[in-house]
């Protein structure tokens, strides 16, 4: 009979490997704990929970790590979970992070444990989807943490169990996310040497891991913008200040500051308007115009330019014509880096596990994590699991985000291998 979703204890099958050995063994995961993993993802992606909002997936989390005796907070930025695995003897003390919440997105994948949940966001219902991945990251690390503990004997040092509500971003007037951990304390008492973390992914294929030293996500910082000219008649445009023409002439200028006003040899950068709002009628030109936007960056002195120039941008180009320009930027994740050092030290870790032509080099990614403010306390590696089955066309698939997300579970086990891999090698 299939185990429940929500089993706590049971066998893992897993031979003990000796000191002078493991060095060299690779990870491997029973098929007992490869069957819980996925049961623990269908369970969270079944019943997900917007951020902030993570109440009972982070009460099924801290259940089962404190059945395994783990030294567990909960609590924290809400609904955090950390729990601290203690090795045989003394050493360092990593830390593993996997992030919980799920998207306002209403599931169109057929599968039997589809969600069918939904929740309230910005006053309206909506449907609340797994759309970006979190339910794995979250049965992975629970997998990481069995397995681990089953292993303690053989660690020298610690290992910090990380599980994060809101990456997302938290919800209007709130904090949340790995920032607000951070705040709370989250590496004051004890910090660790080293944070790993990763995201599956329909750019790669079941299984497939893809790295990058260095930059690997962008910042991300949004913008808000509004335009006052002076309202009249459409027959008539002398006796105002068109804001129309005014926000045109903004978006066109700014588009200079990634292409001309910063050196694209050192990194790209984007600056991007989602929207633009004025006016009612077609003869009737308005006070104001409203403009939203997203700036994307990976070098942090790139990015406080980029901001600074957007600003004097508008303002310029406004005054320019009469109007005036209220600039708001809303300051988001920073840039994901991944230590180029401990990336060296462990990609072959990986490699052990995943396999050499598993394992390859990514682009820069134009999306940002907040995992950023981990690696900005302490070296980190965030790297990317693929989840799309390997016979579908990756320009086939459905990206993170989409309704149509879909997991090649398979895949899971090898997100549990790698991180095991890299806490044993990194703490032999």
């Amino acid at each position: 009979m299939r185990r429940s979703s929500l089993s706590l204890p049971f066998v893992l099958a897993i031979c003990t490997m000796s000191a002078s050995a493991k060095q060299n063994s690779t990870i491997t995961v029973s098929a007992d704990l490869q069957q819980q993993v996925i049961d623990w993802r269908r369970h969270f992606h079944e019943f997900p929970e917007l951020s902030n909002r993570e109440f009972k997936t982070s009460q099924t989390i801290s259940d089962n790590l404190k059945a395994l005796g783990l030294d567990v907070q909960t609590n924290i930025a809400h609904t955090g979970v950390v729990a601290m695995l203690k090795g045989a003897t003394p050493g360092p003390t990593i830390a593993f992070r996997a992030d919980m919440d799920a998207l306002p997105v209403k599931e169109q994948v057929d599968l039997p444990f589809a969600s069918k949940q939904t929740a309230t966001y910005r006053g309206q219902t909506v449907g609340v989807m797994h759309a970006c991945g979190h339910d794995n990251h979250v049965a992975i690390l629970l997998g990481v943490a069995h397995q681990l503990n089953e292993m303690k004997d053989q660690l020298s040092g610690n290992v910090m169990f990380i599980f994060q509500p809101a990456e997302e971003g938290a919800p209007e007037g709130e904090e949340g996310g790995a920032a607000l951990m951070l705040k709370q304390g989250l590496f004051k008492d004890i910090k660790p040497e080293a944070v790993f973390g990763l995201h599956v992914t329909n750019r790669l294929h079941s299984g497939q891991i893809g790295y990058r030293s260095g930059p690997l996500m962008a910042s991300e910082d949004s913008f808000e913008m509004t335009i006052h000219g002076k309202q009249t008649h459409g027959s008539r445009p002398w006796n105002g200040v068109d804001p129309i023409v005014t926000a045109a002439q903004v978006i066109m200028a700014t588009q200079t500051i990634a292409s001309r006003q910063v050196d694209v040899t050192k990194a790209p950068s984007v600056v991007s308007f989602g929207a633009i709002n004025g006016g009612i009628r077609s003869n009737i030109i308005p006070d104001e115009v409203s403009l939203i936007g997203t700036i994307r960056s990976f070098d942090q002195d790139m990015r406080a330019d980029i901001k600074e120039k957007l600003v004097f941008t508008a303002e310029t180009v406004a005054k320019s014509q009469g109007a005036t320009a209220e600039v708001k930027i809303k300051h988001g994740y920073p840039v994901t880096v991944n230590n180029p050092t401990l990336t060296e030290k462990m990609i072959p870790s990986i490699k052990r596990v995943a396999g050499d032509d598993n394992v390859m080099e990514v682009p820069l990614v134009t999306g940002a994590e907040d995992f950023s403010y981990y690696a900005l306390e302490t070296p980190g590696l965030f790297f990317f699991l693929g989840v799309t089955p390997k016979d579908m066309p990756l320009d086939k698939s459905a990206s993170n985000h989409s309704p149509r997300f879909y997991v090649d579970e398979p895949a899971l086990q090898v997100g549990v291998r790698a991180l095991t891999q890299i806490a044993v090698d990194y703490l032999k």
